[in-house]
């Protein structure tokens, strides 16, 4: 008879073993052998850890599992050292146990428990991926096209096992304004920065109508700004920065063109594609919400929800508050209703199929 596996173990040993962005390769090794050590063949591509097969034939939808192995840097104010897991009673500190380590742990659970009894009806992936806290290109980004077409992704993230069903987005901007350097003594050229102004008061004015279920309104703020040589002189040159924060109603591209209607700035995205997303009411994932009774809500934090074209929901152990603090920590019984959580959703899931 094989041994139990012992899933708060396997937490703690991923915590022992740093994994910051980027830096994920000796976590990814000790999870790929763990998983080995399991039955499970885990395909890597760079740090990402992909179990299932894509392409299975005879499966009524393919649905991935995904959170993310990597974790931000320790924050100021550790008492303990963040890479040695402390337990006492039934709280567990250490870096990266509520994001996104508990989602991990409870993944690989759920899908060690659930694939057999899937068998016919889901074909179940599951990804661990890397990446996920600076959006890097060899995360998740790495990994989708080899995936095909999925009908349905849960993500991996504290939410107290209540479903996110919709996610704001992020874009930021690079603003250049320019104007004639001039002597400031004799009033002369043209001043950069009140163009700026003018840019910043236009932006802070912008009105969304349109409201949606689930998310704040869209948002814009300038955050940075620089010009000026001397004090004697009139800048000819002011650049700022723009944090837009988007939702299913206002999407990156048209918070763009709102911005650029009323700015004198020359405006660059750094980025698009941290987009927000909105779960459709009759889709499956949501059907699964409603039969489960869960309380769905709009996230206003970012995921790799952000960068999955396909219908998702946010779900996982633990707090969003715990997140990137110092003392990060989850409770055992969390763990273990996280695992307990996915178990049953993807069970009643596959009776929502097998009656569709």
């Amino acid at each position: 008879m094989s041994k139990p596996i012992s899933y708060t173990g396997l937490l703690k040993e991923m915590i022992s073993i740093p994994a910051t962005s980027r830096e994920e390769e000796r976590r990814a090794d000790f999870l790929q052998s763990f998983l080995g050590g399991m039955g499970h063949h885990a395909e890597r591509i760079h740090n990402n850890l992909l179990l299932g097969d894509p392409y299975k034939e005879g499966h009524g939808i393919k649905l991935l599992l995904n959170s993310h192995m990597d974790t931000v840097s320790p924050a100021e104010g550790w008492e303990t050292d963040p890479f040695i897991p402390v337990q006492e009673g039934d709280r567990i500190t250490g870096l990266g146990s509520n994001d996104a380590g508990a989602s991990v742990v409870a993944m690989i659970a759920a899908f060690h428990e659930m694939v057999p009894q899937l068998e016919g009806v889901i074909n179940l992936l599951l990804l661990v991926s890397a990446e996920e806290e600076v959006s890097g290109p060899k995360g998740i980004d790495a990994v989708l096209p080899r995936l095909g077409t999925l009908d349905g992704v849960i993500v991996g993230e504290p939410t107290g096992m209540q479903p996110a069903v919709a996610e704001r987005g992020l874009m930021v901007l690079d603003g250049e304004v320019k104007g004639e350097a001039g002597h400031a003594a004799r009033n002369e050229g043209v001043n950069s920065i009140y163009r700026a102004m003018r840019d910043v008061d236009s932006i802070s004015s912008l009105s969304f109508p349109e409201t949606s279920q689930w998310l704040p309104d869209p948002g814009a703020q300038v955050t940075m700004i620089s010009a000026g040589t001397g004090h004697n002189v009139v800048p000819d040159l002011c650049r700022y920065v723009v944090d837009v924060r988007s939702n299913d109603r206002y999407g990156n591209e048209r918070m763009l063109e709102m911005i650029k209607e009323v700015c004198q700035a020359d405006l660059v995205p750094r980025s698009t594609r941290l987009k927000p997303s909105m779960l459709d009411r009759e889709h499956l994932l949501m059907k699964t919400i409603r039969a489960c009774s869960l309380d769905p809500f709009g996230s206003s934090t970012l995921s790799d929800m952000a960068l999955i074209p396909f219908p998702a929901v946010k779900m996982g152990p633990g707090n969003s508050a715990r997140s990137h603090t110092a003392g990060e920590y989850i409770l055992q019984s969390e763990l273990e209703r996280g695992i307990e959580g996915y178990c049953n959703f993807l069970s009643t899931m596959g009776k929502l199929v097998k009656n569709q």
